[in-house]
């Protein structure tokens, strides 16, 4: 437990530098915080609609998602968070939430109670800002997604989709060789990318038969990056990292 706890605040630190400047003292009081680390079952709720939580949630392994669902139970995910993410640090300031957030595949995860996170903003001001500019940033991938789904067709959000994908796991170092682990059923990425399964399959095998991408097993690699980067219309500046690192 002790190695999962310095993993979880390790991890903390490397997410938040990259896209904010974080001093030694900083990292320090961050790698210093206590968390509570817990295994989840895939499809697993964290939180929910109307939910009050008094402690925020730090991903250290899987995937989880933001999701709302329709009187007629149509979900739709609404953002999907990777190790390093806070996906409920609004709670910290927004007493009820109205999202639901849940694992998508098996998953490991930090709490951090708030109490512990405001009283180390109180003494590292410079943390409330970097939690502030994540939420920012948050907001910033919101806007894209919305923008993906609502204007480009389904082969260039897919394709959009894993260009930011892999920018985001590289922030923060689980990817090699520009190949990520992706434990996520097609179904599931049809709920995020506003298409049927069926249109999502034939998504997958457009892309792999142009020689875009390879995806077996639950692992996907890059295997044309400037390509994939043109078919998605993708440009990274919204992401906001401090630090690009190359994907070649």
């Amino acid at each position: 437990m002790v190695a999962d706890v310095s993993y979880a605040t390790s991890l903390m630190v490397q997410k938040l530098e990259s896209i904010f400047s974080l001093s030694p003292e900083e990292k320090q009081a961050l790698q210093a915080l206590p968390v509570q680390v817990e295994t989840l079952k895939p499809e697993q709720d964290i939180v929910r609609i109307g939910d009050q939580p008094t402690q925020c949630c730090l991903l250290l392994e899987g995937f989880t998602c933001v999701y709302k669902l329709t009187s007629e139970g149509k979900r739709q995910i609404l953002a999907l968070h990777v190790p390093g993410d806070m996906p409920d640090l609004q709670s910290l300031h927004l007493q009820v939430l109205d999202v639901s957030i849940a694992s998508v595949s098996a998953s490991k995860v930090g709490y951090i109670q708030h109490d512990v996170l405001r009283h180390v903003c109180e003494r590292h001001p410079r943390l409330t800002a970097a939690f502030w500019r994540e939420t920012l940033v948050d907001a910033s991938i919101y806007r894209d997604w919305i923008l993906n789904i609502g204007q480009r067709d389904a082969y260039a959000r897919v394709a959009h989709f894993f260009c930011e994908l892999l920018m985001r796991l590289q922030a923060v170092g689980v990817v090699e060789d520009r190949a990520f682990h992706l434990p996520i059923t097609q179904a599931q990425l049809a709920d995020a990318i506003g298409i049927t399964s069926v249109h999502m399959n034939r998504v997958f095998q457009a892309l792999r038969s142009d020689g875009l991408i390879d995806a077996t097993r639950g692992r996907v690699a890059i295997l044309d990056w400037d390509r994939l980067q043109e078919e998605g219309d993708f440009d990274p500046l919204y992401l906001h990292l401090n630090k690009q690192r190359s994907t070649r």
